[in-house]
């Protein structure tokens, strides 16, 4: 088989969905629709938004905004992945999720 980006992005996708399903994490992966969103996960209540890149592929700036709208209309935390070629893998924390709610706010 062929590896283009597509394959290897997938690849490291799959990789992503066993991790967190190892760490009792409820996911699904967003398969081919080239949204912001890679993967979707919940455990115990915490919902965790996943934007994978791998090689050189870094987040661009529309793409940090569409990952920052679905921080705010989810109240999920959301990361990016990011596995360089050789060098394991690395976390970004785009948005921590929801702000803790202040005595009085609706």
């Amino acid at each position: 088989m062929v590896s283009t980006s597509y394959t290897r992005g997938r690849a490291r996708e799959y990789q992503v969905l066993q991790k967190l399903r190892s760490e009792g994490w409820l996911c699904s992966r967003s398969a081919a629709s080239h949204s912001a969103v890679d993967i979707f996960a919940c455990k115990d209540g915490e919902v965790l938004l996943v934007q994978v890149k791998s090689g050189r592929a870094r987040v661009s700036s529309e793409e940090r905004v569409e990952l920052a709208r679905w921080a705010e209309a989810s109240g999920a935390r959301v990361e990016v992945w990011y596995f360089p070629r050789r060098n394991g893998m690395r976390k970004e924390i785009v948005s921590d999720g929801p702000k803790p709610k202040k005595h009085g706010d609706n």
